[in-house]
């Protein structure tokens, strides 16, 4: 999901680019909430007195953790933040985007957000530091929940590790590795009491309120398990292209509207239930599944979770919910300049107000 877990992937995601190593150990969670709860720093100052816990939800005044908030929704995102120590630059993308994302978010009185930080050593101090100061005066209630990388990567290296070598740079498969497959077995990880959560990367700039993002799981088809928007470039032309000379008719890796042009992994909509009950997602988990499609469409790549995603939907697109392009925005035009300029416009082609901005592979994001 080495810079900033999912920060750094954005920047891979339309780059043929190594991926990054994440770190570290424990789960822990704290609670703040606005209108009379915990500070940071009297939150903090507790957690670090006690050994670290599990990351179950932890109890809080006037809310829930799962589905349904007391006379409302409990919203959960989670997004990455590691090495942000050593990076400036991935710092700034952090702030900026939380920055708009609290701008925007407007909460119905018994809603309650639920900010996941998947982070490690100093950059878990900087990531709450950070959220302390852009939550101050919040004007709605909010819980933070701090995953420790290397708990989660304990816990997903045993589901994901057969998978690693088709969608991860190198040649190996590296322990590390598998956070950047976190959504894929997010159903596996998480308590069963969260039924939804939404997974971002952190190079995004959001033009409207968050909860409009969620509303986007009541229109998920039936058998659909996860919301996912298309790539806007054509990585997966370049990706797919053994199987395109072999099957000249296909629409695997075309562009849209009537292609199949792969999916983007910077925002993600997982429906956590969907996906524990759904046989046929977690079939595909399995290593001999995984085999099968990889060699069906000659498939080798580096992008974690987003390959996975994208091989799986040209198999089974009827797993997921393909989101408007203006839930994300893709701005990078890398493919633009490397080979595929003649059919570049075709994928990049985004009609409507857009909502979430991705400046992913290190594009500037346009100012308001």
């Amino acid at each position: 999901m080495a810079a900033m877990g999912r920060a750094a992937r954005g920047w891979a995601r339309s780059q043929p680019c190594a991926l990054a190593l994440a770190a570290a150990l424990a789960v822990c969670a704290f609670y703040y909430l606005g209108g009379g709860g915990e500070t940071f720093s009297s939150a903090t100052r507790r957690l670090r007195a006690t050994p670290p816990a599990p990351a179950h939800r932890h109890p809080q005044r006037g809310g829930g953790g799962g589905g349904e908030a007391a006379g409302g929704r409990d919203l959960h995102l989670l997004m990455m933040f590691t090495k942000a120590e050593r990076s400036p630059a991935l710092r700034a993308k952090g702030q900026a985007a939380l920055r708009s994302l609290l701008r925007h978010g407007r909460l119905g009185g018994g809603d309650a957000l639920h900010l996941h930080l998947v982070t490690e050593g100093a950059s878990r101090d900087i990531g709450l530091g950070l959220l302390r100061d852009l939550l101050r005066g919040a004007a709605f209630r909010h819980q933070v929940i701090v995953h420790d990388v290397n708990e989660l990567t304990e816990k997903l290296f045993p589901i994901v590790e057969a998978m690693q070598k088709h969608f991860s740079a190198g040649s190996g498969t590296y322990y590390s590795d598998s956070i950047f497959f976190l959504s894929v077995a997010m159903h596996r990880i998480m308590p069963k009491e969260i039924t939804q959560i939404i997974q971002v990367d952190l190079d995004l700039k959001y033009k409207t309120n968050i909860r409009d993002l969620f509303d986007e799981f009541d229109n998920f088809p039936e058998g659909a398990v996860i919301g996912i928007a298309r790539e806007m470039q054509p990585v997966y032309r370049h990706t797919f292209w053994q199987y395109r000379r072999e099957n000249p008719q296909t629409k695997v890796g075309d562009p849209p509207p009537d292609g199949l042009p792969g999916f983007n992994s910077g925002v993600l909509l997982l429906n956590l239930e969907a996906m524990r009950q759904s046989k046929l997602y977690n079939q595909l988990l399995e290593p001999t599944m995984v085999q099968k499609l990889t060699e069906k469409y000659h498939f080798k790549g580096h992008l974690g979770d987003q390959d996975f995603f994208t091989m799986v939907g040209m198999e089974h697109p009827e797993l997921f919910h393909v989101l408007d392009c203006t839930w994300n925005r893709q701005l990078c035009t890398w493919w633009r300049d490397h080979g595929y300029s003649d059919v570049f416009d075709q994928y990049f082609q985004c009609e409507g107000e857009v909502k979430i901005y991705h400046g992913n592979c290190n594009t500037p994001i346009p100012e308001d």
